[in-house]
């Protein structure tokens, strides 16, 4: 029985591990109200999930994991709830896994090709965002609500 019992629970810890296709490490920095970042990090993610781990000095300090919940050192919470206590609480659910990811942002609104990418620019009185991505960067800025993103490859 005690066998059976440990089994059980390694294949449910197995089942709970996360498998990430894609591992990059890049320059981050991140201004918000809560968080202040600038030093290197991890962006993981697989089909459906997103994990952003960030070092200083070689330490892990915060690992921020995406899927249909997102979840810090605080404990987990809705989308809408880590805009609101994150970032701005007039953000779409999904903004920061698309930042994360380089996706456009609030459905593609205004956006334009680049040679190397493309740019969207965001004012609706809520917000003033100017976001940039590029296959080696990507820059998102909101000056309304004083919150900058930039995540840069290791190297260029």
């Amino acid at each position: 029985m005690h066998y059976f019992l440990l089994v059980f629970a390694l294949l449910l810890s197995a089942c709970s591990m996360k498998n990430y296709e894609i591992t990059q490490t890049k320059i981050i920095i991140i201004k918000s109200p809560k968080i202040k970042f600038a030093d290197l990090g991890y962006v993981r993610n697989s089909e459906k999930s997103i994990e952003l781990e960030l070092f200083i000095a070689g330490k892990n300090i915060e690992k921020i994991s995406i899927n249909h919940l997102i979840c810090t050192g605080e404990g987990c919470m809705s989308k809408s709830g880590f805009n609101k206590d994150y970032l701005s609480a007039y953000y779409p659910e999904d903004l920061m896994q698309n930042i994360l990811l380089g996706s456009p942002i609030y459905e593609g609104k205004n956006k334009v090709q680049t040679q190397e990418g493309f740019e969207q620019t965001i004012n609706d009185g809520h917000v003033e965002i100017v976001y940039k991505v590029n296959p080696h960067a990507i820059d998102f800025k909101d000056k309304k609500n004083n919150i900058l993103f930039k995540i840069k490859d290791t190297k260029e």
